[in-house]
């Protein structure tokens, strides 16, 4: 299967992918898919919401086979948290 080329430069994706989330999708879906991943076709603003990155992604690339894909994580500025993270936790 040949892999989708960009046609836009990092810099293009980023604005493109956050203004579209910012602007149509966030509304829609926080606070109660914190944590999700959501796929971003960057030239339709058409989404699709998964728990898995991939899982996302492959629901997207399904309607949309030529999508240029920008990933998010709903509630979080960041994709992947690396190193240690303090947890708290009701008593």
């Amino acid at each position: 299967m040949a892999r989708n080329q960009p046609r836009y430069s990092k810099e293009e994706f980023a604005r493109r992918g956050d203004a579209i989330y910012e602007q149509k999708i966030k509304s829609q879906v926080e606070p109660e898919n914190e944590g999700k991943f959501v796929a971003i076709d960057i030239e339709t603003s058409e989404y699709e919401l998964g728990k898995e990155e991939l899982t996302a992604v492959d629901r997207l690339l399904a309607r949309i086979p030529d999508a240029q894909i920008w990933i998010t994580r709903v509630g979080s500025r960041y994709l992947h948290h690396y190193g240690p993270r303090s947890v708290s936790r009701a008593p």
